[in-house]
């Protein structure tokens, strides 16, 4: 009687319908007319949603599923669980708890974001509890479009469009350029007066949006001259196309020297002269200004860096991607590679953070370097530099980057360059770089050091990623911009 006993209450702890977690997707012909062919997405999140993610957390990345489907109409079920995609590992290892779950379809229209972009279909978010293995199948119905954020000029910022001809050629469909211009407080008061210009170039994630940041920093008065203020998007479906011409994005320099910037400069009263342009960035963007300062040494009156992307490829964050037999993802030692650090210890390690962005499939940051630097391979896509599951990094592809090795380019290049880039090449660092920047930036000004360049190449002491750019780097670089202009003003005009 006990032994019977005991089995009852057993059944009783035990969910008589118990199954393991399982979401059912369906999408509706209202949101899209489908098939849909491509990668659909679950995310979760401990805290509370309203949509799709811009993408995943580089610190602290959620829970995300994902499946690869073909032909999928409306009303149509997919289901995603055990067998599904996952990261950072999959469904069945989920702990449980409350989270938010969305789904959505990664369109693959050419945005960077491979969840919040305009045109993506996902479900209405809610919050529900799951475990892995009593849960049972959860519905979503993905009904929803993501609008794109509607941006209004204002008096002070106005937006530009252009249809570039270049980079429609190469990618065979209509594609712009975009940027937005703040103008001086003088603008429209002076009507015949002209304006030097400077030229920023936002950090990986950022776009021609951020003039119009609430708060912004941004000025037009620099050092007490009136400048044109021009912030680009660099962003593309691949991530930070870097304005540097490539195998895989096209001719991103090009357009931008071509199309983008006649265009700015004749429509906004620009003075029009070397030395009267200049061009910024932070960290991306950084690399993205240096770039285009090397590149194009005659257009550009001065470069001010800062915490750029690596200019060196023997320190590509710690790794010296020409040296035989490297991996990407483990030391000489074995040890495990790490990506970024916070008060002198690791967060992010190359291994995880590598397969983060694999599973996102596009947009993501390292991919965006492949997409720049790398030949086209197969299936029209970037040659990889690593292997994705051994790290193992390929050295034919390592030698193809050579071409866009900032310091290898002034080496080889100092004759012609030297001259044409006298006083003109400004990059500041801090000590500390949250993900490993200052290597390259350093090697890149001992090498200036041999070549007898002028270039001033800071590195500060104590300062990471986010704190370089304080007030007072600020406004020494505004300073350093005014006094270029003011110089370049008072020598006769050719």
């Amino acid at each position: 009687m006990r032994r019977c006993l005991s089995l009852f209450v057993f059944l009783l702890a035990v969910p008589i319908y118990a199954a393991p977690l399982e979401f059912q997707l369906a999408f509706e012909g209202k949101a899209f007319a489908g098939p849909f062919n491509g990668r659909v997405h679950v995310a979760l999140s401990k805290s509370k949603v309203t949509g799709p993610p811009t993408g995943p957390s580089w610190f602290r990345p959620q829970p995300m599923f994902a499946r690869d489907v073909k032909g999928w109409k409306p009303g149509e079920t997919v289901s995603i669980g055990n067998d599904a995609l996952g990261y950072p590992q999959l469904l069945a290892k989920l702990d449980k708890g409350t989270y938010w779950v969305v789904a959505f379809m990664d369109l693959d229209r050419g945005y960077q974001s491979f969840g919040a972009a305009p045109g993506n279909v996902y479900s209405t978010p809610k919050q529900v509890e799951l475990d892995p293995e009593t849960t049972g199948p959860v519905q979503l119905v993905l009904d929803q479009v993501v609008q794109e954020r509607p941006l209004k000029e204002t008096d002070s910022a106005k937006l530009v469009e252009v249809d570039s001809g270049l980079l429609s050629g190469f990618h065979c469909r209509p594609m712009k350029m975009r940027a937005a211009v703040v103008l001086p407080k003088s603008y429209t008061e002076q009507p015949d007066k002209r304006y030097p210009v400077i030229y920023e170039i936002p950090g990986f994630g950022g776009t021609h949006r951020d003039a119009f940041s609430p708060g912004s920093r941004r000025s037009t008065d620099v050092a007490g001259v009136e400048m044109l203020y021009v912030v680009l998007d660099p962003s593309c479906r691949n991530g930070h196309h870097v304005f540097a011409d490539s195998a895989n994005n096209g001719p991103c320099g090009e357009a931008l020297i071509k199309e983008l910037i006649p265009a700015i400069e004749s429509k906004f009263r620009a003075i029009g002269q070397p030395g009267a342009r200049f061009v910024t960035g932070h960290s991306s963007g950084g690399w993205s200004s240096l770039w285009l300062q090397v590149t194009y040494p005659e257009l550009f009156g001065g470069v001010w860096s800062t915490a750029p992307d690596p200019v060196d490829f023997r320190d590509f964050q710690q790794i010296n991607v020409y040296k035989p037999g490297t991996n990407m993802f483990v030391d000489e030692k074995g040890k495990n590679r790490p990506l970024a650090r916070a008060n002198g210890k690791p967060i992010i390690f190359y291994k995880p953070f590598s397969d983060m962005e694999d599973f996102i499939g596009h947009g993501g940051q390292l991919p965006s370097f492949e997409a720049v630097f790398s030949p086209r391979g197969e299936g029209l896509q970037p040659r990889k530099l690593w292997d994705r599951k051994t790290g193992q990094i390929d050295p034919d592809v390592a030698k193809a980057w050579e071409k866009y090795d900032i310091r290898l380019v002034l080496e080889r290049n100092w004759k012609t360059l030297g001259p044409k880039l006298a006083g003109k090449l400004h990059v500041y660092m801090g000590s500390e770089d949250t993900f490993y920047l200052d290597g390259a930036t350093v090697l890149l000004k001992e090498s200036l050091a041999k070549l007898g360049s002028d270039a001033k190449v800071e590195i500060f002491p104590g300062k990471n990623h986010g704190s370089l750019m304080d007030k007072p780097l600020r406004e020494r670089i505004a300073k350093e911009m005014a006094e270029t202009f003011r110089k370049h003003q008072a020598q006769p005009q050719r």
